[in-house]
């Protein structure tokens, strides 16, 4: 059953860490019917149907009901606030009351019914609780209550097996310190007080070392003697809080009786009455993380005017400077939340705070722990186009990677090493949708849920499966329409993009291989006539076939597209195809006559012989309405369409070289002028060739993310962005096309295993 919005928030009494939960979007606390299976039965209503309308329906319903529980970590610390009349009393007696009144009969504070995997959480808000009560002297019987709880689980504090709140190895050490000098009679020995104490300087040093100063602020109320007011208030916001912690606010206060830390506590209660929220504001980001929920489940679709509605209240909240939403991606990296999706959200759709993203990238990146590196990396490299190689460069640095654990000790530490693998072989590729919702899914544990497998009739219709000299790339043609275009509106541009994937291939090995001069001009005229009897026309049987096949489907992909362009698009399709015969015969002519080209002549052909062309533009044609000729004419979509190819020539001919060289092929490395002088390695060349893909690159990054008004081509921007990183999967390590262990195991997963 999908919870309601009362007894999700109820989780926002976590404090620190988990206040990345509170939001409620995980598939723990979202049991999502439309991600189960249903049955129907004949002459009734779907019951699939009104499952998803239902589920649809309760999801909207929270992204306009946004509860926000109180913590009695927090309102423990603000408790702790002493008056300026008088140091022995209270500025918030209310506080102390609620304190109190909240605590649960086992002796703790926090959850109710806390699961015991976050029992470190528990024994800090618990121990937070008594501190203050201790610092007015009242309340004894509930301190040794408290106490008895700590005594009764506290070897749940060092136990490395358990996650830990963000801070707890500094701030649990000083709260047990700090009760200590006020004689608590704490359930310890004093070696285990000196070692934990230990532990926390070493950590402060290596933070303070390190230049992490928003981690630090965040968790300043645990500093101690430590407690840097210079640092901390350099992170005070507008409506006065530290970094939006109620905490971190009120250590603060305690200290520096500032106005504004007493404005936004007082403000708060206000609010909230006797108690305050772990964090505050948070309702925007409350729905900043369904939408990133949501689009890791890859049902967006279905949501897209709430999220639109998000995505404009996010940019009309940040001032000019970027301050409020600079604010609010700090509080999301230190929070442990994922980073990435929120940054590919709002660029996505044009929210262009390209400044504030860059110098909050970099300070992510010097505040990182592992979890926020692995979400930063793939931001890198939408955003940082001068340095795109500093999120691969941090991700190898990171211990997880230097020191993975030979057994990972919990499902969440197994989840994350499988990440990081993936990520590090698969280093220049953000994920595809279809990839990140099948792990996503898995991580989550739902039952009963797989990518389903497509037949390949078409195929077989075709009689393509019965030449000899063509590849039979079937399944990684498919797979990669799938990444490139997975939404359910997409499915006609997905088959396209399928069926023309399989129809480039066989069309290269022919031009390669399998005909002679005389059957690949034939089969050329036989395009550019188009409206001919094969019978007569078509030289040979592998001439004729090919041509049907392409016919067959050219026509099917005009019929299609004539409902969405009302207009007649074949001839834009068969020219796309005429450039690439036309480059792939050029090609043949040059190995049968012995001509070698220059390198510059050779990637001028070649940009359009790797076959990009009659792949992305049909799909577009099936997708994108009102794409005009005048827009496929245009001179950025050419641009698009030539740096993406050139892109892909390159990286393909570095990849393929061995093989090319023993069957004989040009390649732009055996070309380069460095290559054919005695005495350079191959791998000097290599990196030669690698600058001018960074090049190719950055120019691509650059287009995609200029701002543009014009629908049609802002849809072009995003077909050739998504097979540009298909060409980057495919080509990561190896020749994927041809056949690679990794691209095999990415068909293999997503089509033919279940999720579990």
């Amino acid at each position: 059953m999908l919870l309601t919005i009362s007894s999700v928030m109820a989780i926002s009494s976590l404090h620190k860490t988990y206040r990345s939960r509170v939001v409620g979007c995980s598939m723990e606390q979202y049991n999502l019917p439309v991600l189960r299976k249903a049955t129907s039965n004949v002459g009734q209503t779907n019951p699939t149907h009104l499952t998803l309308d239902m589920s649809k329906e309760r999801i909207r319903k929270l992204f306009s009901n946004v509860e926000i529980s109180v913590s009695s970590y927090d309102t423990a610390w603000v408790a702790m606030v002493p008056s300026p009349n008088s140091p022995t009393s209270p500025r918030f007696p209310e506080c102390l009351n609620w304190l109190m009144d909240n605590q649960l009969n086992d002796g703790s504070w926090g959850l109710l019914n806390h699961n015991p995997s976050l029992l470190k959480d528990t024994l800090s808000s618990t121990l937070a609780c008594i501190v203050a009560l201790k610092r007015w002297s009242v309340g004894e019987d509930y301190i040794n209550k408290g106490l008895s709880f700590i005594e009764s689980n506290f070897a749940a504090a060092t136990d490395k097996n358990l996650p830990s709140p963000l801070g707890f190895d500094i701030i649990f050490p000083s709260m047990l310190e700090y009760a200590k000098d006020m004689n608590i009679n704490l359930p310890l020995k004093q070696s285990d007080l000196g070692l934990m104490l230990h532990e926390r300087d070493l950590e402060i040093r290596r933070c303070y070392s390190n230049e992490k100063e928003a981690y630090m602020t965040y968790i300043s109320e645990g500093l101690g003697n430590s407690y840097d007011s210079e640092m901390v208030m350099k992170y005070q916001m507008k409506n006065g809080s530290v970094l939006n912690s109620p905490s971190a606010t009120a250590a603060s206060l305690t200290r520096n009786q500032n106005s504004g830390c007493l404005h936004y506590l007082t403000s708060l209660l206000e609010k909230f009455g006797d108690a305050v929220p772990t964090v505050y504001p948070l309702d925007l980001y409350f729905r900043l993380s369904m939408v990133d929920t949501l689009d890791r489940l890859g049902i967006t679709s279905h949501f897209l005017v709430e999220i639109q509605n998000v995505l404009e209240e996010t940019y009309s909240l940040s001032d000019i400077k970027g301050q409020w939403l600079s604010s609010l991606l700090r509080y999301i990296s230190l929070s442990q939340t994922k980073v990435s999706p929120i940054h590919k959200i709002l660029l996505s759709n044009s929210f262009h705070y390209m400044a504030c993203g860059l110098d909050l990238l970099a300070e992510i990146t010097k505040e990182w722990d592992y979890m926020n590196l692995l979400e930063v990396y793939p931001s890198s490299q939408i955003i940082n186009q001068e340095e795109l190689a500093f999120g691969e460069q941090n991700l190898r640095a990171a211990d997880i990677i230097k020191q993975k654990p030979s057994t990972p000790s919990s499902r969440r530490d197994k989840c994350i090493q499988t990440e990081v693998d993936n990520d590090l072989i698969f280093l220049v590729n953000p994920n595809f949708e279809r990839m990140s919702t099948r792990k996503n899914i898995q991580n989550y544990n739902v039952d009963d849920t797989r990518v389903l497998k497509t037949t390949y009739r078409w195929v077989v219709e075709n009689r393509l499966d019965q030449l000899k000299f063509a590849r039979q790339r079937t399944a990684p043609c498919y797979v990669a329409a799938v990444l490139a275009l997975p939404t359910p509106e997409q499915s006609d541009a997905r088959i396209s993009w399928a069926k023309n994937s399989i129809l480039t291939l066989v069309f290269d090995d022919f031009f390669d291989a399998g005909g002679s001069a005389d059957e690949l001009t034939n089969l050329i005229q036989c395009v550019e006539k188009w409206n001919i009897n094969v019978d007569t026309e078509c030289c040979s049987d592998e001439a004729r076939l090919l041509f049907l096949a392409l016919q067959a489907e050219v026509c099917w992909t005009g019929d299609k597209a004539f409902k969405l362009q009302a207009r007649d698009i074949t001839s834009h399709v068969i020219e796309s195809w005429l450039d690439l015969t036309k480059a792939m015969l050029r090609e043949h002519i040059w190995a049968r006559d012995g001509y070698v080209p220059t390198i510059n002549e050779f990637v001028e052909n070649g940009h359009v012989a790797v076959a990009l062309g009659p792949i992305v533009l049909p799909a577009l044609l099936l997708m994108a309405p009102n794409l005009s000729h005048e827009t496929i004419q245009s001179s950025e979509y050419h641009k698009l369409y030539k740096i993406t190819s050139t892109h892909a020539r390159l990286l393909n001919d570095i990849r393929s070289v061995k093989r090319d060289l023993k069957e004989g092929r040009l390649n732009v490395l055996t070309l380069h002028e460095k290559y054919k002088k005695s005495g350079i390695e191959e791998e000097e060349v290599v990196k030669e060739i690698e600058i001018l893909i960074d090049d190719q690159k950055k120019k691509l990054m650059q287009l995609v993310l200029e701002p543009s008004n014009n629908i049609a081509l802002r849809a072009c921007k995003d077909a050739f962005w998504k097979m540009f990183n298909l060409v980057n999967l495919f080509y990561a390590t190896e020749d994927g096309v041809t056949g690679s262990n990794d691209i095999l195991n990415i068909v293999k997963e997503m089509i033919y295993e279940p999720v579990f």
